[in-house]
């Protein structure tokens, strides 16, 4: 009988997500903003939206990928 070990983060693909949509949110979000004060100061952040956009995606692809293999580690 094989003991499979318990998940460790059973959440990643919705934290993945939610870091997809805050790095989407960081990079839409200038466009959408009337004062130029925030709009500069949102978008001087668009390295942290790229971050966390593709850190949303790696965590998104590890997790279907552990999925796929049977591992929900």
């Amino acid at each position: 009988m094989a003991s499979r070990r318990p998940s460790r983060n059973p959440r990643m693909i919705e934290r993945g997500v939610l870091c997809i949509l805050i790095g989407a949110a960081v990079l839409i979000a200038p466009h959408f903003l009337s004062s130029p004060g925030w709009r500069e100061t949102v978008g001087g952040a668009s390295v942290v939206g790229w971050f966390a956009l593709v850190l949303g995606v790696a965590l998104v692809v590890v997790a279907l990928v552990q999925r796929a293999r049977g591992q929900d580690r």
